[in-house]
């Protein structure tokens, strides 16, 4: 009996080490993950796409979320990065700090430093506002980034041309889709910058061809593969209302959809199976 009772303590003894060595191996990953970008190449097809926008490329940005745990070195290193993918426009989709002024500038700093032929384009989310949107709606103007407040504009070559609409967070209830669109047609091609995924819904219904997101880090956490269950095709979400719209690339009808997983993090500083991201864009007929 003596020898049995020995036996089960070693036995659990053996498991709790086992487990004390997984959780400081996963707890170290997620610690490093944060600093390992990611860059994910995504091709679009748009119907209604002039030729002469074939092969143009978007490089999006999301929730820089400057901080404590993100400096301006390394937003301005990865601007510098998403500068050498040499895109057509760059598209940020909000989210630039978490919760203090102080960070304001300095993030606009760094992201003045992304260049585009097409232009420099951004929609503001929670947190800015939660914090001070119209300063960081200032800050980002300053640094010649053109912040879309439910409007649109016409990125041109030559004699075509695509619609770039951006709207206002949707959490904070400052979004309006039908401005942002008026004036607009369906069969123009139209993209939007939309801080939160939740738009797809309404953006499909008013035809809009792609949707650009952040809002939810990709998890940042991602529990799925913690258990052995790992899907990051965002498309399930989408046929299961009840879920959030995680990460990637989705399609409702014939709007896309593609969220970015972002540069920063919130709550705690760490990720783990969902490294931060840069994302190409290119867009084809």
């Amino acid at each position: 009996m003596k020898k049995y009772v020995l036996s089960r303590l070693s036995v659990r003894r053996t498991h709790r080490k086992g487990w004390q060595q997984t959780f400081a191996a996963m707890l170290q990953a997620a610690m490093l993950e944060p600093r390992q970008i990611e860059i994910t190449h995504q091709p679009i097809k748009l119907p209604n796409l002039a030729k002469s926008f074939h092969g143009f490329r978007i490089v999006q940005l999301s929730d820089i979320h400057h901080s404590p745990f993100l400096s301006e070195a390394e937003i301005t290193t990865a601007a510098y990065s998403a500068n050498e993918l040499q895109p057509d426009m760059i598209a940020l989709t909000g989210d630039y700090i978490s919760h203090s002024k102080e960070y304001i500038a300095g993030c606009a700093r760094a992201l003045g430093k992304l260049r585009a032929p097409h232009g420099v384009f951004a929609v503001l989310g929670n947190h800015d506002h939660w914090t001070d949107g119209e300063l960081m709606h200032r800050a980002l103007t300053d640094q010649g980034i053109r912040v879309l407040c439910n409007e649109h504009v016409q990125v041109c070559r030559g004699d075509d041309s695509f619609i770039l609409a951006g709207i206002d967070d949707l959490l904070v209830r400052k979004d309006d889709l039908p401005a942002a669109l008026d004036g607009t047609a369906r069969d123009e091609t139209r993209i939007l910058l939309a801080h939160n995924p939740a738009i797809i819904r309404e953006a499909a219904r008013a035809g809009v061809d792609l949707v650009l997101s952040g809002h939810t880090h990709g998890g940042q956490i991602n529990w799925r593969l913690l258990i052995g269950r790992d899907d990051t095709r965002t498309s399930r979400w989408l046929r299961r209302p009840s879920r959030r719209l995680t990460r990637g690339h989705a399609q409702l009808g014939s709007t896309h959809l593609y969220v970015n997983r972002g540069l920063g993090t919130v709550v705690v500083p760490l990720r783990y199976g969902c490294t931060p991201e840069i994302t190409v864009l290119e867009l084809s007929k």
